[in-house]
């Protein structure tokens, strides 16, 4: 059976090398899961962003599996034994809004799937560690859709922490550990 750590934090907390770091303690194969599309051509600090990532993981045993959505699905196809880092839960939210065209993606929607990824961990087999942000401690978003995303990756948070074996918030890029 699978462990799964959370490890949640503000932007640049420190939470992904944190995560990373944690990932290469661990010995044999070692998978990392980008959450993040490939940047469009317009976006120049996007594409950046992906390629400091992919920097900090060359020539250190990765290898990379690009899956906005489908999370769930992939992890299953992964050799058990090995280590797996996804990067990120909130980026992952806000793919799953944008390929909401109903408009029906809700915390309790939401739940199920974060219910579906905890699962496909526990019976994968491997160490699973998964990123998220942690965006409740600012002001409340003037937007609709910016609140509805703040919602999600905090009904998202909640979930994967209860399911958690592990969580560790990370805060000016100290680890502090809050479960397990």
């Amino acid at each position: 059976m699978a462990r799964i750590v959370l490890v949640v934090g503000g932007s640049r907390s420190g939470k992904s090398d944190y995560a990373q770091d944690l990932a290469e303690t661990r010995g044999g194969l070692r998978y990392y899961l980008a959450t993040c599309p490939p940047p469009e051509a317009g976006d120049p600090e996007m594409a950046a962003r992906v390629l400091a990532h992919q920097r900090r993981r060359q020539d250190r045993g990765w290898q990379t599996r690009e899956e906005p959505l489908g999370l769930a699905p992939l992890l299953a196809t992964l050799p058990g034994e090995a280590t797996v880092l996804i990067d990120c839960l909130s980026l992952w939210i806000s793919n799953l809004l944008y390929a909401d065209h109903s408009g029906t993606l809700d915390e309790e929607r939401l739940t199920v799937l974060c219910h579906e990824l905890l699962a496909a961990g526990r019976q994968w087999g491997g160490e699973l560690i998964m990123v998220s942000n942690e965006v409740g401690c600012g002001l409340v978003p003037e937007h609709p859709l910016a609140r509805r995303f703040r919602d999600l990756v905090g009904r998202c948070n909640q979930v994967m922490a209860q399911g958690a074996d592990r969580v560790v918030q990370v805060v000016c890029a100290i680890p502090i550990n809050i479960k397990g």
